[in-house]
């Protein structure tokens, strides 16, 4: 674990992972983004409930802004062969594909090689950060349990907010392993809870995040469960 708990650079790469921020520290989290000609970037706004009637609907179709179209053809012939509620990413260059749930709008943020967010709940995100390895297999960092300790306390987080791990486990699909961590990190106003999985495969070593509000984690937690456990490495 030396290797891992004394790498800058994977501290540095990964530390904006899995902390978006909430309402009242939207300007700055989305200060850093830009649009790409495919997605769009939408701010949330504090004023707004919520719960007003029809607002996330009118988001996921893409009634709010019609002059703008939220997803490509592309996407939309993905999705209708995806798992009913969720749209696939597939990044061939870096050998990486996973889901996201249906109406949450990508963002480009430095650092990270992919993220989406749920523009109302911005606690809600699936984040991907990929970043050179010598290594081959997850397990030579070590255990689920040790990785997982050392990046939910030095990178997954700030700092300055208490975590706490609650599960980790390894899981293995078509002979490569996966390390899946479970944690919660509170700040003083929040709590976010966080599934994050970690594999290494074509000289990279990469990390998905996703998460929620800890007050919206039963509604959620299957949802990001589908996230993390669809996110799988090809050989490039």
């Amino acid at each position: 674990m030396a290797s891992l708990q004394n790498s800058p650079s994977l501290h540095r790469s990964l530390f904006l992972n899995s902390h978006p921020q909430p309402h009242t520290h939207l300007a700055p989290a989305f200060s850093c983004c830009t649009r790409r000609p495919s997605s769009l970037l939408v701010r949330a706004d504090a004023s707004v409930s919520p719960d007003r009637p029809g607002r996330r609907q009118l988001l996921a179709v893409g009634l709010i802004l019609p002059s703008v179209p939220l997803l490509s053809q592309n996407s939309v012939a993905f999705a209708a062969e995806s798992k009913k509620g969720f749209i696939p990413v597939t990044d061939n260059k870096d050998g990486y594909k996973f889901l996201y749930p249906f109406g949450w709008q990508e963002v480009t943020i430095e650092g990270q090689d992919k993220v989406f967010k749920d523009v109302i709940e911005p606690l809600e995100s699936v984040s991907v950060t990929v970043i050179p390895t010598n290594k081959e297999d997850i397990r030579e960092f070590g255990s689920p349990q040790e990785i997982g300790e050392t990046l939910m306390k030095k990178v997954l987080a700030p700092p300055n907010q208490k975590k706490k791990l609650l599960e980790a486990k390894e899981r293995v699909v078509d002979g490569k392993a996966y390390y899946t961590i479970e944690f919660v990190a509170q700040a003083p106003n929040y709590t976010r809870h966080a599934l994050s999985t970690i594999s290494i495969a074509n000289g990279k070593f990469y990390t998905l995040t996703t998460g929620a509000n800890e007050r919206r984690w039963g509604k959620m937690k299957d949802k990001l469960q589908t996230v993390v456990e669809s996110f799988t490495l090809s050989n490039v």
